[in-house]
């Protein structure tokens, strides 16, 4: 008379293991822990241990805001002060994002524009620094620098005024 549990078999073999790798396939599965009496089998699939992706740095276009006219409000009349020229002419070069505002490309260099300087469009006045990522940003106008409004490592907000500038100038 024969026992089953008298004579030790494989119940793991080569074709039992194939059609498990076949089925954790088929069902996507990653591991597989099977036991059967004393013998035991553990399958897993892909890497020993998770790898895990740094998250890929978003890329900060450099968004240009066009620079836009700003309105100043007139001083009331009957003030009896001479009334100063107009500001009205007068357009901004705002923040396209928040950030740091940098006014010089390296601390020790010469600022990207002054009070005075003459600006075209394709110019370089600032550097925002946004999520370790440094900025040019470009007048986007002609004319002549009036007004730097903000000051050096300053932070910025989204369409902050910067800089003023005179198209006429």
């Amino acid at each position: 008379m024969s026992d089953s549990k008298s004579t030790p078999s494989n119940v793991f073999n080569v074709e039992t293991v194939r059609a498990l790798v076949e089925l954790m396939k088929q069902h996507d599965l990653s591991e597989v822990d099977l036991r059967e009496g004393d013998q035991k089998i553990s399958l897993k699939r892909g890497s020993q241990a998770p790898i895990y992706a740094a998250p890929a740095p978003m890329p900060v276009a450099p968004m240009q805001q066009a620079a836009v006219p700003v309105s100043v409000a007139a001083p009331a009349a009957g003030g009896g002060e001479t009334a100063a020229p107009s500001d009205s002419h007068l357009v901004a070069i705002k923040s396209p994002m928040v950030g740091t505002f940098y006014l010089r490309p390296k601390p020790e260099s010469d600022p990207f524009v002054r009070v005075g300087d003459h600006v075209s469009d394709d110019t370089v006045v600032c550097i925002i620094e946004a999520m370790k990522v440094f900025n040019d940003i470009k007048a986007e106008i002609s004319g002549k620098v009036v007004k730097v409004l903000v000051k050096n490592e300053e932070p910025v907000e989204f369409g902050q005024p910067m800089f003023m500038v005179d198209p006429q100038g």
